[in-house]
């Protein structure tokens, strides 16, 4: 399956997860790229949408490599994804390096979209989780670990695209997962949508602000 872009492929996603419709929920995008996906999921559930500040931590010279995740709070979490880590024979400063640059982007991040506002309360709701595709599963295994520790009342994840192995693996740590296609043969990303074009954050900002519009919700508020 090739989703023609994020839109797309939130449309679709949306309607595989109209069950979810009626629950008291709140849908959380992985920004940048699951912004969009979950913005089209976030207005046909007729939800909240906020962001779950995450970031993978790249193998040097190979960003795209996830040798672990770390999410953003007031006491940051690191996942390590040892396989990967042993594979490309990273060492601790190698490690640490990449690691501190991740939280100088999620600090970036935290600036510029939430502009000092509070998370969106989830404890007791359902939270949907949202990227726009998920490979190793390492920065969603980091996301995942951070957002139990706010006392969801469930964790579904959902995304259009990832591997067999990928899904059966974060199933475990997740009450529900929705995911369109599974392709015994993944390919990057990319490949899975006509335009993968990087998000900006003029994009990400437009969409908050429209879902925020949308829903006014003054829990949001900090």
């Amino acid at each position: 399956m090739v989703f023609r872009d994020r839109n797309e492929a939130g449309r679709l996603l949306a309607l595989a997860l109209k069950d979810y419709r009626d629950q008291k929920i709140v849908v959380l995008a992985l920004p940048r790229g699951g912004v969009p996906v979950a913005a089209q999921v976030a207005r046909y559930l007729d939800a909240p949408l906020d962001l779950l500040l995450v970031r993978k931590i790249g193998v040097p010279g190979h960003a795209e490599l996830a040798m672990g995740a770390v999410i953003d709070g007031d006491h940051p979490i690191a996942v390590r994804n040892e396989d990967v880590i042993r594979f490309v024979r990273a060492t601790p400063a190698d490690f640490s390096r990449a690691y501190n640059k991740a939280l100088d982007e999620l600090e970036r991040r935290r600036q510029r979209y939430l502009a000092g506002q509070s998370p969106f309360p989830v404890s007791g709701r359902t939270v949907i989780l949202v990227d726009d595709g998920i490979a190793t599963g390492a920065t969603i295994r980091a996301a995942i670990k951070g957002l139990r520790q706010r006392n969801p009342a469930a964790i579904v994840l959902a995304a259009p695209v990832a591997p067999p192995e990928t899904v059966e693996a974060l199933r475990p740590l997740v009450d529900d997962i929705v995911c369109l296609d599974r392709p015994a043969l993944f390919r990057a990303l990319s490949l899975h949508y006509a335009d993968f074009h990087q998000v900006s954050d003029e994009e990400v900002l437009e969409l908050l602000a429209a879902a925020r519009a949308r829903t006014d919700t003054p829990e949001r508020a900090g």
